[in-house]
């Protein structure tokens, strides 16, 4: 085995329980190569980083993704735990749930489709991509070293379209489904935890939400301005007591009412700004045939700067004070920040896996190796003052992932990679200066 870093190591062996010994071996050796590699994250490209690191056949790693004996369920519960060491056990854990779609093309592709890609399309037009959609849990967490919230995947699980699901004679999922699954999984593997998932409109669903308040973890998502809302029932002696009450307002008609208590207010808003807008709140009862009454607070936000479309948001916690709703709804915006990061460092739509095996493996790991990469950056960053990368003409004042993985970079380079080769007595010791250069060469995220 290659020596780790002392900040990566605790991370690398919590993680080993979801493999076996010669596959974890192999794991070591292939997340190593990921993290040094730039450019496209193909199996080849990152054997081709690490070269005689690597012992063996090259079909070995490969089959790492296709054949080996490993559930990537049991990988994410490994990288979960590492993430919610974080978080004080007596905190609120913030959970952050979206789509995103990697283009992968290629006749025998699994579960591939044509998706709505969110990030290139807008309210005039609409993109679309063929490729895989991934239903995405991240976790929420404010480092010390950071201005801003980061996401931390943990859990990702492959949206299939109804053509492959009918194909497949399996049930069809939307998202809110899958989404429901893997908060289900992440509350019974954390039961001492306290969760709030947060969402964009599609997954506002009552069996989502139905789901969030049996197992006590409010949801907080986007509600349509014409929701069906109801007061509770009335208070009454019967054998079949009433479930709810008199139709409400929605509130898109709420809102036009004279006399409405608007609350104005200027309240934290994405890129770190503030802005001054109006909400009108209220609670109700949220209700569909068939499921039980789901209590609620809803929001209905009017940027007062005309920036911003008018947006309708609720809670299953109607205890939920609005304006932490409202940065709860606002924090949403950082999964975003992370899928832009993956792409851009971690090769996640550069993949060429097309078997079932490897297809459901390889864009879950990318997406935990930002989680990975992340909690080495942090524990490194415990022990050493680290400064953003700045240039006379490029300045930053806040660490960004792009800093975290140039560090981990070096690290793995310096402690790992040349301490290998240096164990021999031959090789004579490269100068300072030109060490340095090097590493820094070797270690750009860019």
């Amino acid at each position: 085995m290659l020596t780790l870093p002392s900040s990566a190591e605790p991370i690398f062996m919590s993680l080993s329980g979801a493999f076996s010994d010669p596959t974890f071996r192999h794991v070591v050796i292939l997340t190593i190569g990921a993290i040094l590699t730039r450019g496209p994250h193909t199996m080849t490209a990152i054997l081709r980083t690490v070269q005689s690191l690597a012992p063996g056949h090259f079909s070995t790693y490969h089959r790492v993704l296709s054949r080996a004996v490993w559930s990537p369920w049991t990988l994410q519960c490994a990288v979960a735990r590492l993430v919610l060491e974080l978080v004080p056990i007596d905190s609120t854990i913030t959970v952050l749930v979206d789509e995103t779609v990697a283009e992968h093309r290629g006749p025998k592709v699994y579960g591939k489709g044509c998706h709505r890609d969110g990030v290139r399309s807008s309210r005039h037009h609409t993109a679309f991509r063929w490729g895989h959609k991934w239903v995405v849990l991240a976790i929420a967490v404010q480092f010390p070293f950071a201005r801003r919230v980061w996401a931390l995947p943990v859990m990702a699980v492959l949206y299939l379209p109804q053509k492959i699901c009918k194909t497949q004679k399996r049930p069809y999922k939307p998202p809110a489904v899958l989404a429901r699954q893997m908060f289900a999984k992440l509350i019974h593997a954390f039961p001492g935890r306290k969760f709030i998932l947060v969402g964009d409109g599609g997954y506002a669903t009552v069996e989502l939400a139905d789901s969030c308040v049996r197992h006590g973890h409010p949801l907080v998502s986007r509600l349509r301005p014409d929701a069906a809302l109801y007061a509770p029932p009335p208070s009454r002696k019967a054998s079949r007591p009433l479930l709810i009450g008199r139709r409400l307002d929605s509130p898109q008609q709420a809102v036009r009412r004279k006399n409405a208590p608007w609350k104005k207010a200027r309240i934290p808003w994405y890129g770190s700004r503030t802005r001054e807008v109006q909400w009108l709140t209220d609670t109700a009862i949220w209700y569909r045939r068939g499921r039980p009454p789901i209590p609620l607070r809803w929001i209905y936000l009017v940027d007062r700067e005309g920036k911003y479309q008018d947006t309708c948001l609720f809670t299953t916690d109607p205890h939920l004070p609005p304006r932490q709703i409202l940065a709860l709804y606002i924090l949403r915006w950082s999964i975003e920040v992370t899928f832009e990061e993956v792409r851009a460092h971690l090769g996640f739509e550069t993949t060429r896996q097309w078997t079932k095996p490897a297809v459901l493996r390889a864009a879950p790991s990318l997406l935990g190796l930002f989680t990975v990469v992340s909690l080495i950056f942090a524990a490194h960053a415990r022990h050493h003052k680290i400064r953003p990368a700045s240039t006379a003409w490029y300045p930053k004042d806040t660490i960004t992932f792009s800093d975290a993985l140039a560090t981990v970079r070096r690290l793995l380079w310096s402690r790992t990679i040349l301490a290998h080769f240096t164990k021999n007595q031959q090789c004579a010791p490269i100068p300072p200066n030109l060490r340095n250069l090097i590493l820094d060469d070797l270690s750009m995220a860019a």
